[in-house]
């Protein structure tokens, strides 16, 4: 008999580390803004594309300078020697996490080349399908299978190449730490509060719902970015995940 969700083990991550901010600003000064108004409550952030190309890697070593933790959502895809070469120059940086498309050959040569370099760091995560699609989406991309196991399928194939955790939305969050085990990281975005517009997102869930699903980590941008009052809504947020571990 399966294990309630709730009862199945699961890495033990500080609560803080659970919340992930996305710096999805277009500067680096707004980047610096958001991070000084979150002071110590926020621990963790992600830089994407938006913020890489507006000059934001310079913001990495300032958030080390912070004691911050980051995470490049580079979604890395090329040719394997492409993405080992991009890979071993990320692991020089300390960053925590980067992100791969979870094509298998991309999965492994990133993990291979951060084994070459001899790092432990970043931890490799591989994206499954993206929260801003759906069933209709993946369709059109000329996939002939339910969205959910897509998902399902590119995980496990993830994990055989090596990855270190998945990006994946809370919907499949529940099936994925069951098929995956309690160690293979969970990290989901596409996270809104209840009362929040969806935005360009169409598979979302709020905080709580995400972690009871099994989620180590949650990614919130917009819901925290938009606050009048960013830091409260950090706070609030990390109260959620707390009552749903």
């Amino acid at each position: 008999m399966a294990l309630p969700q709730q009862a199945l083990p699961r890495l033990d991550v500080p609560l803080r580390e659970r919340l992930i901010v996305a710096l999805d600003v277009p500067n680096v000064i707004q980047a610096r803004n958001i991070v000084a108004a979150l002071g110590d409550t926020v621990v963790f952030y992600k830089l994407g594309l938006q913020q890489v190309f507006g000059g934001g890697l310079s913001v990495v070593a300032e958030l080390f300078r912070l004691g911050k933790k980051v995470f490049l959502d580079a979604k890395l895809t090329d040719i394997a020697a492409t993405v080992g070469n991009a890979t071993t120059n990320i692991a020089r940086t300390g960053t925590a996490f980067l992100t791969v498309t979870g094509d298998a050959p991309i999965v492994r040569a990133a993990v291979e080349a951060r084994s070459r370099a001899g790092a432990r760091k970043p931890l490799i995560l591989a994206v499954t399908v993206l929260t801003s699609l759906d069933q209709k989406d993946i369709e059109d991309m000329g996939f002939a299978m339910p969205l959910e196991d897509l998902v399902v399928h590119r995980a496990l194939k993830a994990k055989e190449a090596g990855a270190d955790g998945v990006i994946a939305s809370g919907f499949e969050a529940a099936k994925l730490r069951a098929l995956l085990g309690p160690y293979m990281r969970i990290v989901t975005p596409g996270i809104r509060s209840a009362d929040s517009p969806k935005d360009d997102q169409k598979r979302v869930m709020t905080p709580a719902e995400a972690i009871e699903a099994g989620a180590d980590h949650i990614v919130v941008g917009r819901d925290i970015l938009r606050s009048p009052a960013p830091e409260a809504k950090a706070r609030a947020i990390l109260d959620e995940i707390a009552g749903a571990l």
